[in-house]
C-alpha cells in the first residue's frame, strides 16, 4: 500500500469518525478497484488493537445483468487479507418501473441485498469503496439535473436499517486507486457491464475531470463546499 493511500484513509477514519471500538463492518466488494483496495486497507485496520473492529465482505451478483467479475480472483484476494467473502445472488425485473434505468434498478436491488444480510448478520456499519471523484461527480449531477449541490457523506445513518454507510476512501483522488490497483494487478473482469458507458455518470465523471484540468484547486475547492454543507447541516456520526 502506497504511504500516501494509507494517510488518506487514516486521516478519513480520524476527521469523519468512521471507526468506533467494536465496529462490526460488512465491506461491499464490487470487485472493481476501489473496493478492492478499500477492502485491503480495511482488513489492515482490522489488525490494529485500538479501535477493535471485525471485518467481512459480500459480493452480490445480479443474475439478469450480464457483468461478472472473477469470484475465484475476489475469493483468493479475500482469503489472502484473513477477510471473510459472502457471495449473494438477487434480480430485478426491468420493466417494473418505466421511469428508472437498468442501472438505477440495479444499484437498488443489489443495496438492498446487501443490506439485508447486514441487518440479519448483525452488522452495524457498511462501507463502500467511493473515492473523491465519486463524491464530486455526485455533486455535479445534482448541481445541473436536481437544482442542488449535496452529494455523499463520508458517514450517514440509514433511515430504514439499523446500518451507517461509511466511505473511507472519501479523501483518496481516483488516479492515486488506478494507480496502485494496475501495480497490484487487483482486478480481473470476465465480463463488463454493458449499460456502464450509457449513463449521466460517465459525463460527469469527464465533467470533474475538466474542471481539474481547468485550475489545479478545483479538486480542493469543490471538496471545502462539501464540508461545508456537512458542517452547517447534521453530523456525520448520531
Amino acid at each position: 500500500m502506497t504511504p500516501k493511500l494509507r494517510k488518506l484513509f487514516n486521516k478519513a477514519c480520524t476527521d469523519y469518525g468512521l471507526l468506533t471500538d467494536g465496529d462490526r463492518i460488512l465491506l461491499a466488494l464490487s470487485g472493481g478497484k476501489d473496493s478492492l483496495v478499500m477492502a485491503r486497507l480495511m482488513a489492515a485496520r482490522a489488525r490494529i488493537f485500538r479501535p477493535s473492529i471485525m471485518v467481512e465482505a459480500v459480493h452480490v451478483i445480479m443474475d439478469n445483468v450480464p457483468y461478472q467479475m472473477d469470484i475465484d480472483h475476489m475469493q483468493r484476494f479475500c482469503d489472502d487479507e484473513g477477510v471473510k467473502l459472502h457471495i449473494l445472488h438477487t434480480a430485478f425485473e426491468e420493466f417494473t418501473d418505466k421511469r428508472r434505468t437498468r442501472c438505477f434498478l440495479c444499484a437498488r436491488y443489489r443495496r438492498r441485498a446487501l443490506f439485508d444480510f447486514a441487518k440479519e448478520k448483525g452488522f452495524n456499519k457498511v462501507a463502500f469503496g467511493h473515492h473523491q471523484d465519486d463524491f464530486l461527480t455526485t455533486m455535479c449531477m445534482n448541481l445541473l439535473y436536481e437544482g442542488s449541490a449535496h452529494s455523499m457523506k463520508p458517514a450517514m445513518p440509514m433511515e430504514h436499517y439499523p446500518l451507517v454507510m461509511i466511505r473511507p476512501l472519501c479523501l483518496v483522488p481516483e488516479s492515486e486507486i488506478a494507480c496502485y490497483a494496475k501495480t497490484e494487478n487487483l482486478v480481473r473482469q470476465i465480463h463488463p457491464c454493458p449499460y456502464e458507458d450509457a449513463s449521466r455518470r460517465l459525463q460527469m465523471e469527464n465533467l470533474v475531470r475538466t474542471l481539474c484540468d481547468i485550475h489545479s484547486e478545483a479538486r480542493q475547492s469543490m471538496w471545502h463546499a462539501l464540508e461545508k454543507q456537512w458542517t452547517c447541516s447534521t453530523p456525520f456520526l448520531p
